[in-house]
């Protein structure tokens, strides 16, 4: 039996730097032995079906295999179809009633100190709004990523300190719960 993964690679095909063309991560995840292999967009998706492994070897093994063959290390977080489809059933904003746009979910490598956040004025950024979840943190930001002042404070390395994050639309959070889909 096999389990439906996606593979969220951070910081690549971004500006012209760190480039990863989408066919040569097909072909590098059929390398290490996954099947079903599917990229979405261009800006580090990809969704495959594994017959063993946990997320944090899949993980690591991608990173690896990414590295050997671009020459630059690249951070990956692989999640399942199950904790995929429970990031958007755990939406705490009206993700129905909002431009995608403006909601972005940005996906953690282990569970998030919440203490972290704690000391965010989180009056000082209204109308932006943020909420933690299971390895995750949904952002709302009304007028998008790029004019959000509030992004780049939870972006901070105190804030993320030893952990993996990458950040998705709302769109892309849907379509990849929808291509894992078995």
């Amino acid at each position: 039996m096999t389990t439906r993964y996606a593979a969220l690679l951070r910081g690549i095909n971004v500006g012209g730097g760190r480039k990863v063309p989408m066919a040569d991560l097909r072909a590098l995840l059929t390398d290490l032995g996954h099947t079903d292999v599917r990229t979405h967009l261009q800006s580090g998706q990809a969704v495959f079906a594994a017959a063993h492994g946990d997320e944090e070897s899949l993980a690591a093994d991608l990173a690896h295999a990414l590295e050997e063959r671009f020459g630059f290390p690249v951070d990956v977080i692989v999640r399942d179809h199950a904790y995929l489809r429970s990031v958007v059933e755990d939406c705490p904003f009206p993700a129905a009633t909002l431009e995608a746009r403006q909601l972005h979910v940005t996906y953690y490598s282990g569970p998030v100190d919440a203490g972290r956040y704690a000391a965010i004025d989180r009056a000082a950024h209204l109308p932006e709004e943020f909420r933690l979840g299971d390895r995750a943190l949904y952002l709302y930001a009304p007028d998008g990523l790029g004019r959000s002042r509030l992004a780049d404070v939870l972006a901070r390395p105190r804030v993320t300190k030893g952990l993996i994050a990458t950040s998705r639309n709302w769109n892309t959070v849907v379509k990849l719960t929808e291509l894992t889909a078995p």
